[in-house]
């Protein structure tokens, strides 16, 4: 069985297509093209702007034109993350699903059902022949994941509904009214390389297996951050010997916690035997603390053949930034049980030809609560000399509870499941935020079908949800309050 014959199939045909295109952050063009082609193919008003967004309008069906209009809205990009193991190109190869009883799965990569799922539902609505419905606007914003580029560059006028239908939530059954904003930090610093000295050993490093996750709704977890466990060790062996850091790094998406992180050591021969003796023991303490959260975890080191490369001259700064720069959560909210306010994930870090890079990305429901870690951070790498720069700032999304879709939404899930839906306020930077600051006039909820772990390899779609949640989609759209 494929996911193309699960149900319901209009959705799941939708996600295969998907799966099919290339479509990575940034580089998402191939799928942008096939959004545009798709949407003309079948005979609808179909816009691409400037930047690279793609609209498609569908107009009332017959009786309903009086109905407010609705503004469906997913992002096109996806997380490209693999395990080191997995052969895969994320510019070149489609993506191979697999289903696990009720979830549907990748091999060895992500699923990119974030957000391909929401997609794929809005098209599934454009296709539908049998739903009554208002004038509907699917809007397929691009580079969602690494700078909701699309989203800030959406320009006002271009869009007709009143109501926005965000299509990129991740737990069934949960209506959300609120979002995290957010400030990438960037650290960067020179040094000077020395030659490879005599008497030493090469010796590679690595921590792999750690879970990893989305950085904003897998924050709270406490799971583990590669770059955090491997700063604890190296800090460790370059406090008790005279070794030589030649490279690092870790991380690869500011967005994704990381789960591996590598480094390349000189070691002076005399010394090999109490540095393994260090790197164990301190991998040891590390594993049980995290036995809960990331019982996979693995430390490499091992002795290699020398590649005559230069070391970093003063290396252990650049450590201990790493080791003292905030990571996890900040704070959790007063307001909301159970939702992070604050938080930092030290998303990636390298040390490599004469050149220091960090980067970071920050999130709060609060402004000035994100303000206040900026300049925690700022501070640390200050006093490490290291310079940092803070770009792509944006708001949170504020919740209104008093939203009339939300009360339409609400509604509609009682009658259909006999219970009400969670309302909720998200820690993550859904685009919502930044196109209710182009529609101010927009009336907003975000929904979608059960995910699990996205922006990491373990990422899954629950299939019972996804039916659920059209299903929902489909209802509320039949509901939609007039004029």
């Amino acid at each position: 069985m494929t996911i193309k014959e699960l149900n319901p199939q209009c959705v799941w045909n939708n996600f295969y297509l998907l799966t099919q295109i290339p479509r990575p952050s940034k580089r998402e063009e191939k799928a942008i093209e096939f959004m545009y082609q798709w949407g003309k193919s079948h005979g609808f008003e179909t816009v691409k702007d400037e930047i690279g967004n793609v609209i498609i309008r569908k107009p009332a069906t017959s009786g309903q034109e009086n109905m407010k209009g609705v503004v469906l809205q997913g992002h096109i990009d996806m997380v490209p993350q693999k395990n080191a193991d997995t052969v895969h190109d994320f510019d070149k190869d489609p993506i191979q699903t697999w289903i696990d009883g009720d979830w549907v799965r990748a091999k060895g990569t992500t699923l990119g059902a974030d957000d391909g799922l929401g997609v794929a539902m809005g098209m599934a609505v454009l296709e539908s022949t049998d739903l009554k419905h208002g004038p509907i606007e699917l809007l397929v914003t691009m580079d969602e994941e690494t700078g909701m580029t699309g989203a800030r560059a959406l320009k006002p006028g271009l869009l007709n509904g009143d109501i926005l239908i965000n299509l990129d939530s991740e737990t069934e059954g949960e209506l959300y009214v609120g979002c995290a904003g957010g400030l990438d930090a960037t650290a960067k610093a020179s040094y000077s390389q020395l030659p490879e000295p005599a008497g030493h050993k090469c010796y590679s490093f690595a921590v792999k297996g750690f879970q990893g996750g989305h950085s904003g709704m897998d924050i709270v977890l406490y799971r583990a951050n590669a770059n955090k466990v491997a700063a604890r060790i190296l800090y460790t062996l370059l406090q008790e010997v005279d070794c030589k850091l030649v490279s690092y790094e870790g991380g690869t998406l500011r967005n994704a916690i990381p789960r591996e992180a590598f480094a390349t050591l000189y070691i002076p021969e005399a010394q090999t035997a109490r540095a393994e003796e260090i790197v164990a023991a301190k991998f040891a303490e590390i594993k049980a603390e995290y036995a809960t959260t990331d019982p996979d975890c693995e430390l490499h080191f091992d002795q290699v053949e020398s590649s005559h490369a230069a070391y970093a001259e003063g290396a252990d700064r650049f450590i201990k930034a790493i080791l003292a720069c905030p990571d996890g959560v900040e704070r959790m909210s007063a307001e909301i049980e159970g939702l992070v306010e604050t938080s930092n994930n030290f998303a990636m870090a390298k040390i490599q030809n004469g050149e220091f890079v960090a980067k970071t990305l920050m999130r709060s429901s609060v402004d000035t609560a994100k303000d206040a870690l900026r300049d925690k951070i700022e501070s640390v790498f200050s006093l490490a000399g290291i310079d940092v720069e803070f770009t792509g700032g944006y708001s949170g999304w504020a919740p209104n509870n008093a939203s009339p879709i939300l009360h339409t939404m609400k509604e509609v899930y009682q009658k259909l499941y006999g219970k009400e839906p969670a309302v909720m306020a998200i820690h993550a930077g859904l685009e919502c935020g930044i196109l209710g600051g182009t529609y101010p006039n927009w009336d907003m909820v975000s929904c979608g079908p059960t995910l699990k772990s996205p922006h990491s390899p373990d990422e899954r779609a629950n299939i019972p949800s996804v039916e659920k949640c059209w299903s929902f989609l489909r209802a509320v759209l039949e509901n939609i309050p007039r004029k």
